[in-house]
């Protein structure tokens, strides 16, 4: 019996010492502020919102030491569609890198890693699409998600849908960070 509580007792410390590793994946911005307000360079230009739609710099450390990729999502989940809206989907980021810089959202900048894929977003098309919630309605959530994946690529292509992207981010995510921010127009 006491071998069995030892068993269970090592399983737990082992359980829990990933679960704090886990919990040192950070991700920072420097045009975004946990639980803030989206700055207007970060909102759509079009459907009547008149931002900047720029994607905001980002930054990640802590990630687990057999993360061999990563990928960045943006979701809003208060999007009155019933299943959200996907803003951003960009994967096979290189373990390498922890930097997306401003803008790499645009795949005409050239300013995303070597080697990653801007998935198709809600907009219809790849790349980043920022906020534009209904006039009126109530703040929406905007989530900007680094997930660490422990697969260098992800079987899928560009025209993958970003619900396609998600499972296969779920199914190999060994740590994921998160900022929330708001928008209301």
């Amino acid at each position: 019996m006491m071998k069995k509580y030892a068993v269970v007792i090592i399983f737990m410390c082992i359980l829990a010492a990933g679960a704090c590793f886990a919990a040192g994946f950070e991700l920072t911005s420097p045009d975004l502020h946990k639980g803030g307000k989206l700055n207007m360079e970060q909102v759509f230009n079009g459907f009547g919102c008149t931002g900047g739609n720029i994607s905001p710099a980002l930054m990640w450390q802590g990630a687990p030491k057999d993360t061999k990729s990563f990928a960045v999502t943006v979701y809003d989940p208060d999007a009155p569609t019933g299943s959200g809206w996907w803003h951003w989907v960009i994967f096979n980021i290189p373990a390498n890198i922890s930097v997306l810089p401003k803008n790499a959202g645009a795949p005409a900048s050239g300013l995303a890693p070597a080697g990653s894929l801007q998935g198709r977003t809600d907009y219809g098309a790849p790349g980043y699409g920022g906020a534009c919630p209904p006039q009126g309605d109530k703040p929406h959530r905007y989530i900007f998600t680094v997930y660490a994946l422990d697969i260098d690529k992800l079987p899928l292509d560009a025209n993958a849908s970003a619900a396609m992207v998600g499972f296969n981010l779920n199914r190999h995510a060994l740590a994921k960070a998160s900022i929330t921010v708001k928008f209301a127009r």
